[in-house]
């Protein structure tokens, strides 16, 4: 019971850090789970949430959108125990689901971004001037920071470089399955126009906020956290939980809305 409580109330890294084999067990147990929804969905009862389409539903999109940045609002905060540690990790999870990446590979990402903050070789997204390259950096250089963490941890051999070659396989095919599981229970046409759209404007965005809250419009170059609170940022601020206030979030990641931070670092002009 003590191993169940402590699986369900820390962090994955910490995980990490005390089991070299933590990934294998994680992405096994979500493997054994999407399975099993399989599963039950193809041989149950289980009809797609719209079966016949209408484009009008279409006006329900941007609230899906919203929804899927509010998910990596909330994994960012677990990512920090910032919700009560009873369901901390609970929630992370559950929002890793929604953005695919689950939470194990973004908690320890973001851990490392926080260690190593605009370090080009070892920040997981550190900036650079142009958002699109920016971008592409960021989606393609996950999985070789999850490699550079593991070889930091237990040492970068051989036969670590081809455990982590079958870590990644692994979990390349978990999340394979993942999305094989929201196809199934959305439906065709509720993962075409919502699921995927959603996807697609999580990820442009979450690169768009970690560019810009690393000052990545310096015309100087002047890379480093930045509060923004004005125009678009105002309003990310107010609906997503003050993400924007980066500067803030940097320098006390374990409050949940940097916003309202009564000693907060000065606001940027973007």
């Amino acid at each position: 019971m003590t191993a169940i409580v402590t699986t369900l109330t820390s962090l994955p890294f910490t995980q990490l850090r005390r089991n070299r084999y933590f990934y294998l067990w994680y992405d096994g147990f979500f493997a054994l789970l999407a399975l099993l929804a399989l599963v039950a969905m193809s041989y149950g009862s289980h009809r797609p949430m719209i079966e016949v389409w209408d484009w009008r539903y279409l006006l329900l999109l941007p609230l899906v959108c919203h929804a899927q940045i509010l998910c990596s609002v909330f994994i960012h905060n677990a990512a920090h125990n910032n919700f009560p540690r009873a369901v901390n990790r609970v929630i992370g999870e559950i929002c890793g689901v929604v953005v695919l990446t689950r939470f194990a590979s973004w908690e320890v990402i973001h851990q490392r971004h926080h260690r190593y903050a605009d370090e080009e070789d070892k920040d997981p997204h550190s900036v650079m001037s142009s958002y699109w390259r920016f971008t592409w950096f960021m989606i393609v250089n996950v999985e070789k920071q999850l490699q550079q963490q593991f070889y930091e941890l237990y040492g970068d051999t051989p036969d670590n470089r081809l455990f982590e070659l079958l870590r990644a396989a692994a979990s390349f095919t978990t999340m394979v399955l993942v999305v094989a599981c929201w196809y199934t229970f959305l439906g065709f046409y509720a993962f075409v126009f919502f699921f995927l759209p959603s996807a697609v404007v999580g990820i442009l965005h979450l690169a768009h906020f970690n560019w810009s809250t690393h000052n990545g419009f310096s015309k100087t170059y002047d890379f480093r956290p930045v509060n923004l609170d004005s125009g678009y940022y105002k309003v990310g601020n107010h609906i997503w939980h003050g993400i924007y206030m980066h500067a803030n979030h940097h320098q006390h990641p374990n409050v949940f809305n940097p916003a309202k931070m009564r000693d907060g670092l000065p606001i940027e002009s973007a």
